[in-house]
């Protein structure tokens, strides 16, 4: 079954009329938010904070000011509207200030010329974008001892995830007896009630769990009966990324009976707080995402995992301007960290879903770890495949009895019997005993039919296993492998299946009507349940999205850097919801294994809540600069990395990654706690960057940052970012960074390279940073040869201590 995750797209339902067609939109209006309020309203005090510092949500300033804000929304709506005509949906006070409201065409129009109203977007929506790896890390041995062992890992540090909510009886996600989970004071986030239990989806591992459906119930695409009106996951997505990310230490992760492991969050003693918005069928919408990001930040989260990404372009032209990225940008001035999934377009190029600078943008490798099985037919020919599951019995083989040759009666032929989903269409007498071989038809691809059930067909057949072959497959359908409670196997190759095909013809004997007389084909299946360890890892996965990133929706590349950093993605067992009905092959299980960006992100959100336990006062971009800058270009074999691409249609292949496949490398968690030296970035540093890319209209930006330009930048690609684009390259230019050092003082020798179309020089080329003290570095880039492609390189500072700071350096030379 093909297991990256699903992108959605519906048509918006919406509800009911007013004039004309009712819509939700995202309104802003005049007055700045709490976090940027820096006074001048009679009667209401300062509220705003800095990037180092914590908003107090408790304060009578910030409680009075957030009050007056929401009484100037229902005021500005009351006198446009009469009552009943509209429903406003949520009053947006902590990042931006505004409010989502469903209302009609026409009325949408009267508040886009309303005096005090700024912007008026129209909803959009978002998709979900869905153990092994803390050895593959390196985190029990190299990382965890530092901070306390596996106990004590990410202690205190709260994670939110806007998700699809949590299966909160999980043993992840348990308040274990022997080491239980105090109070953190810190921390106000709600726990709503379970409707039919009347228990709080909290339990001290869980700190905060509430829901957010008002632009779905409005849009008319909420079902309660599936998506449930509580924080209750049913869908499996949530689950899974919140227990990657913080889930308990050491629980056995058991499907069919047998036990594939024990499975780990990246900081086992970080809290959840839940912050449900996402939902099976429809994923999401904005309106609700924006309350849900904005009530995480009021609650008091460290960390922000973000495994969603937009269904379609924003109503703004520029892609680091809109009410989610401006309501990011807020959170970031807050003090949150926020990691955000790059996507799941791969492998082509500008597929991210994640632009900003303020974000940190994951893309998915595939580990060490792989499962491979095969089947071996009566002529002595092994072909490869994938399964997970166990082997026939040693030294017996077993008759292959095709689907299409077992059928009760040739009336059923129109319900695909060859998919084996249907074992009422099927002769039992005929199959018990046998392989039952079976054909991977479309429904697969479309999702009404799983590996999941072809196994519970066979199973009530009597079968002793089952073989399913792919005889062809659409450009991009990935094969992962699915936990069986019976011997089966799926040939993925399409020319190793029809080897099976032609041995199983030219073996059966057929009367002159083609009926079987006798099944003559025979093999045996392996045993898939054991895990290969290559050391040809980490690799970008095909699906993972690409750069360059872009700075509108036109397309035009920026001078920026995406995806910003690589972590496990691919083949990630983790907590699964029993009731989650997301994928077919994982319902009713407590553990599935996912792949998908989406299983990436909770990778870097649960590694940065460790570097926020060691480091409490550290910025979140001096975080994302700890990440990035310690990051690996080379692979367990000491190779550099390699990505998984097409060769030709659909024949996959792999090639030298670029920091458009990985960013700046793959997540080394050892050397982030450490990194010596950190770029680190604020509020107004960002402000520079929009103030000085070109396309941003200065009103726009007015609008949702409520203050005015800083050009002092110069020009986007002098923002303080651990890595350099330049995406227009004339002649020469100069890039100016800030370096930190975060210990103690230092002397760094600094060299840089380049490929040969593009020269690079770093000055100054040594020196001694005092601990506590920054000093400037600058990089000069200078056209040698015009090839209309980028040059990529980097710049490296090495430290007598022994650091090593390492940045990405991405350019395309215009004009000599």
């Amino acid at each position: 079954m093909m297991m990256v995750e699903r992108m959605f797209t519906v048509i918006i339902i919406f509800g009911f009329y007013v004039v004309g067609k009712s819509e939700i939109y995202i309104v802003t209006i005049e007055g700045e938010p709490v976090t940027s309020y820096r006074g001048g309203v009679d009667g209401f005090e300062a509220t705003a904070v800095e990037s180092d510092e914590t908003l107090d949500v408790t304060s009578d300033s910030v409680t009075s000011y957030a009050d007056h804000l929401e009484l100037k929304h229902d005021t500005l709506l009351n006198t446009l509207f009469d009552e009943g005509t509209y429903t406003k949906l949520y009053s947006y006070k902590h990042l931006i200030n505004g409010f989502a409201a469903d209302v009609s065409t026409e009325q949408a129009e009267m508040l886009r010329r309303a005096n005090g109203v700024k912007s008026v977007d129209k909803d959009w929506k978002v998709r979900k974008l869905t153990t092994h790896t803390p050895q593959f890390l390196g985190l029990p041995t190299g990382v965890w001892p530092t901070g306390g062992g596996f106990d004590r890992a990410g202690e205190d540090i709260v994670i939110g995830f806007v998700d699809s909510g949590i299966f909160p009886h999980h043993p992840s996600f348990g308040n274990h007896n022997t080491e239980p989970y105090g109070p953190i004071p810190k921390f106000r986030g709600k726990c709503e009630v379970h409707s039919d239990t009347k228990k709080s989806f909290c339990n001290g591992k869980i700190v905060g769990a509430q829901h957010f459906a008002k632009a779905a119930i409005a849009a008319g695409a909420f079902n309660p009966s599936v998506d449930y009106a509580s924080p209750m996951d049913g869908d499996g997505h949530g689950s899974h990324t919140a227990a990657i990310a913080a889930g308990n230490n050491g629980i056995p992760v058991r499907v069919h009976g047998y036990e594939f492991g024990k499975a780990s969050g990246m900081a086992p003693r970080a809290r959840i707080a839940v912050y449900k918005a996402l939902y099976r069928l429809f994923g999401g919408f904005v309106a609700d995402v924006v309350a849900a990001i904005d009530q995480a930040v009021h609650d008091g989260v460290d960390i922000l995992n973000l495994s969603v990404g937009p269904n379609s372009p924003a109503t703004t032209r520029t892609t680091f301007l809109n009410p989610f990225d401006a309501t990011l940008l807020s959170a970031v001035k807050a003090g949150v960290f926020v990691a955000q999934a790059a996507g799941n377009g791969g492998p082509f190029a500008k597929s991210l879903v994640s632009y900003s600078p303020w974000i940190v943008t994951v893309a998915a490798a595939v580990d060490d770890r792989r499962y491979k099985n095969h089947l071996t037919l009566g002529n002595g020919k092994i072909l490869a495949g994938i399964g997970l599951s166990p082997s026939t019995r040693l030294n017996q083989k077993y008759t292959l009895v095709a689907a299409n040759d077992v059928v009760l009666d040739s009336s059923v032929m129109k319900f695909s019997p060859t998919d084996c989903q249907r074992p009422e269409v099927l002769n039992k007498n005929m199959i018990k005993g046998n392989i039952l071989l079976c054909g991977y038809s479309f429904n697969f691809v479309i999702g009404t039919a799983s590996v999941k059930k072809v196994a519970e067909t066979a199973k009530s057949l009597g079968a002793i296993g089952f073989v399913l072959a792919v005889e062809n497959v659409s450009p991009g359908t990935k094969f992962d492998p699915v936990p069986l409670s019976i011997p089966g196997i799926l040939i993925t190759d399409v020319d190793k299946s029809m080897e099976l095909i032609n041995y199983y013809k030219a073996s059966t004997l057929r009367d002159w009507t083609g009926r079987v007389k006798s099944f003559k084909a025979t093999g045996t299946i392996g045993d898939g349940l054991e895990p290969i360890l290559h050391k040809s890892a980490p690799i970008v996965a095909l699906f993972s999205a690409r750069g360059p990133n872009i700075k509108d929706y036109s397309f035009r590349d920026a001078d920026l850097l995406k995806p910003d950093i690589l972590a496990p993605g691919a083949l990630i067992w983790a907590s699964w919801s029993p009731n989650g009905t997301d994928e077919a092959n994982y319902i009713g299980e407590n553990f599935a294994m996912m792949s998908g960006t989406s299983m990436a992100a909770p990778h870097i959100s649960g590694i940065a809540a460790l570097i926020k336990q060691k480091h409490p006062h550290w910025s979140p971009a001096a975080i994302k600069s700890a990440l990035m800058t310690t990051s690996n270009t080379l692979d367990r074999a000491e190779k550099p990395i390699l990505a998984e691409q097409y060769s030709g249609s659909d024949t996959l292949t792999f090639v030298s990654a670029t920091p458009f496949d990985y960013g700046s490398g793959h997540v080394n968690p050892r050397a982030a706690l450490d990194p010596g030296l950190v770029f680190d970035a604020g509020y107004q540093d960002y402000l520079g960057f929009l103030c000085t890319t070109p396309g941003i209209d200065y009103h726009e930006l007015l609008n949702y940052t409520h203050h005015p330009c800083n050009y002092t930048l110069g020009h986007p690609y002098n923002l303080n970012t651990p890595s350099i684009t330049v995406s227009h390259l004339v002649r020469t230019q100069t890039v100016t960074r800030t370096v930190t050092n975060v210990d103690e003082t230092e002397t760094y020798k600094i060299t840089a390279k380049m490929a040969p179309a593009i020269a690079i020089e770093a000055n100054p080329s040594s020196m001694t940073i005092r601990a506590g003290t920054s000093r400037k570095l600058t990089v000069t880039l200078t056209v040698r040869s015009v090839t209309k492609r980028y040059s990529f390189g980097e710049v490296l500072l090495k430290g007598n201590r022994g650091h090593k700071v390492r940045i990405p350096v991405v350019a395309m030379g215009y004009k000599r």
